[in-house]
């Protein structure tokens, strides 16, 4: 039963974030007069399906993505042709009324997620990390929980410095990676001590036991909802960007989350509340939709990058041009989905610590 309920969580949550995505393909594209030749929840071949007015509505084989086929978007690398063509066709738009319905997917993603963050923030609450020097979670296999400390385990004092904060006890920890450290624990009306060595953190050179401050759940009113679903999807996108440009300027190794990871996390996040799912469908909406804006052949920032193209040089791209980009494009996709799932096994078959959002807040 365990097994089904995971399975059937990452089922829905892909299908939700997919359907949303390609829906706003679908409905701008309707909106804009093409015609729409088939909506289909997956890729590859048609699973069972109905034909709806011109529209061929389906379930495909691949449940890994979705496609919205108009009529004459096949011909992309004939774009530059000048036969006539029908005016329901998708290239027969200018070039700037075809951005519209490129960016509508990704566009989707943001609407779902906004939603999604909001709803959570009202219904459930908006989480965030406790100052007390409480312990909230452990990570398995990282030294606190090696060394015995436990959940509700309250911090004194770090190498006899008495601990007034969970920031300041972080930013101990964060500075002694490798450095035996003595820690005054109380626990119930107990005082216990322990000593623990900070792993190091590859990427950052911080100090790391494997803990994390106890989680507050705060519920908001409506506005403040709303405010706060705005201002995750921004903070979340500002979040992922600037980890992209840190990682490439000091050519670091990135650390991705393929389908396989996602789906491990989803699964758990199932088993933990409802709470918890949502954020975690609305994280990946949000990653989706800024994924796909980046000018990568064969996303929708490529398209829109081709369209823009079109509309500086006032004539399509040539048709061994798209022809390049986009095999030059799905090699990219292929070689960040290899490597994204290369890293979800490693992950799966070591413990990891837990992910921080602030460097100093989660040691």
């Amino acid at each position: 039963m365990s097994f089904l309920i995971g399975a059937l969580s990452v089922v829905f949550a892909f299908g939700l974030v997919i359907f949303v995505h390609e829906f706003g393909h679908f409905i701008v594209a309707k909106k804009s007069g093409v015609k729409v030749e088939r909506f289909s929840f997956g890729l590859g071949p048609e699973l069972f399906g109905i034909q709806w007015g011109e529209t061929r509505y389906c379930l495909a084989w691949i449940p890994l993505g979705g496609e919205v086929r108009m009529a004459g978007e096949s011909d992309l690398e004939d774009a530059s042709s000048q036969a006539p063509r029908d005016p329901r066709e998708f290239f027969a738009l200018s070039w700037y009324r075809r951005i519209p319905i490129v960016v509508a997917g990704p566009a989707m993603n943001y609407v779902l997620a906004f939603v999604l963050f909001s709803l959570i923030s009202m219904v459930w609450g908006y989480p965030h990390p406790s100052s007390e020097p409480v312990v909230g979670e452990l990570a398995e296999g990282f030294p606190a929980a090696k060394a015995g400390l436990a959940s509700g385990d309250r911090f004194l004092s770090v190498d006899g410095v008495p601990v007034a904060d969970w920031k300041s006890m972080a930013e101990k920890v964060h500075a002694s990676a490798g450095k035996v450290l003595s820690l005054e624990i109380r626990r119930g009306d107990k005082t216990l001590s322990f000593k623990v060595t900070p792993a190091e953190d590859k990427g950052s050179g911080r100090g790391l036991m494997g803990v994390t401050p106890v989680t507050l759940q705060e519920k908001l009113g409506p506005a403040a909802s709303v405010w706060r679903g705005a201002q995750q999807c921004w903070g979340w996108s500002k979040v992922t960007l600037v980890y992209l440009a840190e990682k490439i300027a000091h050519r670091q190794k990135l650390e991705l989350s393929g389908p396989v990871g996602i789906a491990s996390v989803l699964a758990k996040a199932a088993k933990s509340g409802w709470g918890d799912y949502f954020f975690l469908i609305a994280l990946i909406s949000v990653g989706i939709g800024l994924f796909n804006l980046f000018p990568i052949p064969m996303l929708d920032g490529g398209h829109l990058m081709f369209f823009v193209c079109e509309g500086i040089f006032r004539r399509p791209l040539g048709k061994r041009v798209v022809q390049a980009a986009n095999m030059a494009g799905l090699a990219v996709l292929l070689s960040i989905f290899l490597f994204a799932t290369y890293g979800d096994i490693q992950r799966l078959r070591t413990p990891a610590a837990p992910e921080s959002s602030s460097p100093s807040s989660r040691p």
